[in-house]
């Protein structure tokens, strides 16, 4: 483990449970878990996020839909998926959100793919961007700037979640299908920054 790895580990720490309300097996992490059924898991169905942001997925290997967990307890999936149009029980991998800033946080939303057309800066939560002047219930292309944002198909703070951050593909999200590897739409109605 090299020095940078041993200063994150302070950082960040998640503890998961195979049954709900925090029963039955159980590890504590500190890294990003790739495949959860490596650790002898069939399933997650409770967490506690002790420390740092993490982005939980559907499947292994950091791939299908994505959940933001922060700083609390999550007894069942619908904690970390009561929001989503698309509820799943899976979560099978997991990773900290490192760049996330909440107070230093800017994102830039375009009108068009690959950066082009109007364009948006924001700096803070917005429930709904079409009524803070947002003229489409589309984001074709979204720049982080700076920070960790989640991106929600929804207004307010509902539906799919696209976790956005500055140190994943240097912030850029040319289209639609950067979002995520189950974004299925642009349509992107809140966004919000990431706590640390």
């Amino acid at each position: 483990m090299n020095p940078q790895q041993m200063e994150q580990m302070g950082q960040f720490k998640i503890t998961m449970w195979e049954e709900e309300n925090f029963q039955g097996k159980r590890c504590e992490f500190m890294l990003e878990c790739p495949n959860i059924m490596d650790r002898g898991f069939n399933k997650i169905r409770s967490i506690k996020v002790e420390n740092g942001p993490w982005v939980g997925f559907e499947y292994p290997e950091f791939q299908g839909q994505q959940f933001i967990l922060e700083k609390g307890d999550y007894p069942r999936y619908e904690a970390w998926s009561g929001n989503s149009s698309y509820r799943t029980e899976h979560m099978l991998s997991f990773r900290p959100i490192k760049c996330a800033k909440h107070s230093d946080s800017k994102v830039t939303m375009y009108e068009c793919e690959d950066f082009q057309g109007r364009k948006f800066e924001l700096c803070d939560d917005y429930p709904s961007l079409q009524a803070m002047g947002w003229c489409s219930k589309e984001v074709p292309s979204i720049k982080v700037n700076s920070g960790a944002w989640v991106a929600y198909q929804f207004p307010g703070y509902r539906g799919y979640q696209y976790i956005l951050e500055r140190d994943r593909r240097q912030g850029e999200y040319r289209n639609y299908n950067e979002y995520s590897t189950q974004a299925h739409t642009n349509q992107v109605q809140s966004i919000r920054r990431i706590q640390h």
